[in-house]
């Protein structure tokens, strides 16, 4: 199932990609989802899912968004050392 968003946004912000509305909210989609997994709200394989790609190329998205595909925290690297 999936659900119509409206969101307005200044006209200048949607030129900032070449005045294309679709690519626009495709792109505010992707930050979202990507925003959301670096915050750990969702996992690359649900980030994944939601935007519809592989989990390698929502890797590739996380790449060039410059966002680690690794979800730890310093206590959860503490523990792995300590599991060693």
């Amino acid at each position: 199932m999936t659900r119509s968003v409206t969101v307005e946004v200044p006209e200048d912000a949607v030129k900032l990609l070449g005045e294309d509305p679709e690519r626009f909210g495709r792109e505010m989609y992707e930050s979202a989802v990507i925003q959301w997994y670096d915050e750990g709200r969702v996992t690359s394989g649900y980030g994944a899912k939601l935007l519809g790609v592989s989990r390698a190329e929502f890797l590739d998205l996380l790449h060039r968004h410059k966002v680690s595909p690794f979800q730890y925290t310093p206590d959860d690297l503490a523990a792995e050392m300590n599991r060693g």
